[in-house]
């Protein structure tokens, strides 16, 4: 089992546009600091599984990496972007999972093409894909999110963005769950005080002092936050670490 991370950046993406804060200047002019729109791939017993689609490019991406199925989060722009040219081309549909969310984003409800949605509307209730466990899981946001885990036998792994916070029934379920491996969302830095949809860094390492995974990844990476990183550089816990754009990881 083995995860990539495609994006690990908020909406903005870094650099953001018209910024020019050391964090934007630095993957102005690296490219390997830059970040996409939060997006991950799981590969597993030969399937690949796309966490979310924002990726304006996904089309490519999806032509050598094809998707056995995609799980969406929610329906923002930046998680769900990559649909739109995918919907328009030929071939066998492609499962979409995502949230029960009436207003969806734009028109992929009424034209999803060769994008075969699937609304989940019964949280903690387990499928099995590709020989491995799928459970959903409710997160806090601005619009109807929700979070995934995996259980396989190399090891469970929780992938929670976007999300301020965890639910109380989500947390409880979490615990028991116990992941061996959290994706997790952190946008902003501990300097933004009271977020209204997405975790800062003091919020994200309290989630995870409290699940104990065995290793955890901060994802969902706001310019702001990089920006904090490289002018405080702080000491994470040693089983925390910060998601890089084309990041992969053996989850063994």
């Amino acid at each position: 089992m083995k995860l990539t991370f495609l994006g690990t950046a908020d909406a903005g993406r870094v650099p953001l546009f018209g910024c020019n804060c050391a964090a934007c200047s630095l993957a102005i002019a690296h490219d390997g600091y830059r970040r996409a729109p939060c997006c991950a791939q799981l590969d597993v017993a030969g399937h690949s599984l796309l966490l979310d689609a924002g990726l304006p490019n996904l089309d490519m991406h999806c032509r050598t990496h094809p998707p056995t199925a995609i799980f969406l989060t929610h329906y923002h722009m930046d998680h769900v972007a990559g649909l739109f040219s995918i919907r328009w081309g030929k071939g066998k549909k492609i499962p979409v999972y995502g949230p029960n969310d009436p207003q969806g984003c734009d028109d992929l409800f009424k034209n999803p093409g060769i994008i075969d949605i699937h609304t989940i509307t019964e949280p903690f209730t387990p499928q099995t894909l590709c020989g491995i466990t799928i459970t959903t899981v409710p997160l806090q946001h601005s619009k109807p999110t929700q979070g995934y885990c995996f259980t396989h036998p190399q090891g469970k792994l929780a992938y929670l963005t976007d999300t301020v916070g965890l639910p109380d029934d989500t947390q409880s379920y979490l615990k028991h769950f116990a992941p061996d491996y959290l994706i997790l969302d952190c946008t902003h830095s501990p300097e933004h005080a009271h977020p209204k949809s997405h975790n800062n860094l003091t919020m994200a390492l309290e989630i995870i002092e409290q699940l104990k995974p065995k290793q955890s990844w901060l994802t969902h990476i706001s310019h702001q936050m990089d920006n904090y990183l490289l002018t405080h550089k702080p000491r994470l816990p040693a089983n925390v670490s910060i998601a890089r754009d084309n990041m992969m990881i053996a989850l063994s």
